[in-house]
């Protein structure tokens, strides 16, 4: 399974029914003898970042189709270990979820010691969105993929290019583009996006590699050049931006956010929730807002998202295990 993201389409197909359901859009998983508790979703980020915003979107709809309260709660902090643990550790009972992330479900179990908890912890219901990562200029650099990979060939080691940590998605990405293409350039760790492009703009970096909140913004204001992404596919806000698959075949280095609850929650449960979550998607504000910050608008069944969780593992794999080796 080389994608899952869907299109308006394959949303509308994969409801297949929902609407049928009189069970949808009566209150669901409610509590005996009175109205049904709030179900809350915990987004481990900060509030007012992007997954915060979606999130609520996202729960604004649900709330509306489970005919219940859905709120979220904001638990960052331990690289998105804090909010995990706490939904891990979650009564299954429907009413405590997760916005997981590649970070969470991806990164965090193979390479944390002593992580208190596990993938088998959770029990998918959808995923929400996938997004690639981009590699930015300065306007006085290379002027394309080309370039950039004749420049870093002619000055091995010399060419300088900012991320958030060994560990972050940002890194692994761009060593992922790397070593595809045999090159070697020298990582600068930042605590955050906010330093990276500070230093960016600064020029005192050469690349910068961030996801489509930062890096848009770049190119748009015409402080940088936008040389590729990392997806599988162009990114439709920028049509005339390539991808590094479009230079070397089948590299996709990327992330994405998935709904999850705590595994054991009962199958109707999770059905019914899922169905909320399908159909929340539908609404254009979710996919404008995703859109806006080069996320590909996702959807799937927890069958589906089970297995793509399991090809993103095995996509980072061999990058993840030369870490751990390293940090061992």
């Amino acid at each position: 399974m080389d994608s899952i993201s869907l299109t308006r389409r394959r949303l509308a197909t994969g409801m297949g029914g929902l609407a049928a359901s009189p069970g949808l859009c009566r209150p669901a998983l409610a509590q005996q003898g009175g109205a049904p508790r709030p179900v809350t979703i915990v987004v481990p980020f900060a509030a007012g970042g992007s997954t915060d915003v979606v999130t609520r979107l996202l729960a604004e709809r649900m709330g509306q189709l489970l005919g219940q309260t859905v709120l979220v709660e904001n638990r960052p902090g331990g690289n998105t270990v804090i909010g995990a643990e706490s939904v891990a550790r979650a009564r299954p009972d429907g009413q405590t979820l997760l916005m997981g992330a590649g970070t969470t479900l991806t990164i965090n179990p193979a390479i944390t010691p002593n992580l208190p908890y596990a993938v088998a912890d959770f029990a998918p219901i959808s995923l929400i969105s996938t997004f690639p990562f981009a590699i930015i200029a300065q306007n006085d650099g290379p002027a394309d993929i080309a370039a950039m990979v004749a420049a870093a060939r002619a000055r091995p080691g010399q060419i300088t290019y900012g991320t958030n940590g060994p560990t972050t998605l940002t890194n692994m990405a761009m060593l992922m583009v790397l070593e595809r293409l045999g090159l070697q350039m020298q990582d600068v760790t930042y605590r955050g996006d906010a330093g990276q492009l500070n230093d960016f703009l600064a020029r005192n970096l050469d690349l910068m590699v961030v996801a489509g909140s930062t890096a848009l913004p770049v190119y748009r204001n015409r402080q940088g050049r936008l040389l590729g992404w990392t997806s599988e596919r162009r990114v439709p806000t920028t049509p005339e931006i390539p991808t590094f698959g479009e230079v070397t075949a089948g590299l996709v280095a990327q992330s994405w956010f998935g709904l999850v609850a705590p595994a054991r929650t009962p199958q109707p449960v999770i059905e019914r929730l899922h169905g909320a979550t399908v159909e929340a998607l539908r609404d254009q504000r979710i996919e404008r807002r995703l859109t806006d910050e080069a996320q590909f608008l996702a959807g799937s069944t927890p069958a589906e998202f089970s297995a793509f969780m399991q090809v993103e593992a095995e996509r980072w794999r061999p990058i993840l295990a030369r870490i751990a080796a390293r940090q061992g």
